[in-house]
């Protein structure tokens, strides 16, 4: 049987995709607490500096005039989504949060790259010692991450459906 060849639909997988089909729930879970990590981390960073936040705000393109709304809006946001994260039912929608957030990051701070010469950074602890550009591949992957994590977790679900379906018993 070693020169056995697939047949039908069966798709042939490399060790990788087995690793990764294997271990689904455990990269949902470590990409997971990943997100938990930066969003708890940079929530409490803000919910620290919230004054010194606020100031720095002022001087960002589009969102200077509102600076009290956002300096509140993100950390309550990014505590939200590690909490729903956290919660085993709502992990999903914590998932799609988390693409949702850095997504918006991702696309504001290219924004601020290309076309604002001054850059304040609102970034507190570590984040802080990252360049503009740094940050944006940092951002990119964390996109990159939520992906995965999201289209893994479907994958899971739908195995989960087909594996718990009772079978069908004619009387």
């Amino acid at each position: 049987m070693k020169n056995a060849t697939l047949s039908g639909s069966a798709m042939k997988r490399n060790g990788f995709m087995n690793f990764v089909v294997a271990k689904r729930t455990t990269i949902v879970e470590v990409i997971s607490a990943l997100f938990i990590l930066l969003f708890v981390y940079t929530a409490i960073n803000k919910f620290l500096v919230l004054e010194d936040l606020k100031y720095v705000l002022k001087e960002f393109p589009f969102i200077g005039s509102f600076p009290q709304v956002i300096a509140w809006g993100l950390p309550i946001s990014e505590s939200i989504i590690a909490l729903l994260l956290f919660i085993p039912r709502t992990k999903l929608s914590g998932l799609y949060g988390s693409l949702a957030m850095m997504t918006a990051l991702t696309f504001y701070l290219g924004y601020m790259l290309v076309f604002t010469p001054k850059l304040p950074c609102t970034c507190g602890g570590m984040l802080q010692t990252l360049s503009w550009p740094q940050h944006l591949i940092f951002n990119i992957f964390c996109v990159f991450l939520a992906i995965v994590a999201i289209w893994l977790y479907k994958k899971q679900q739908v195995t989960r459906e087909i594996t718990e379906t009772p079978p069908v018993i004619f009387t």
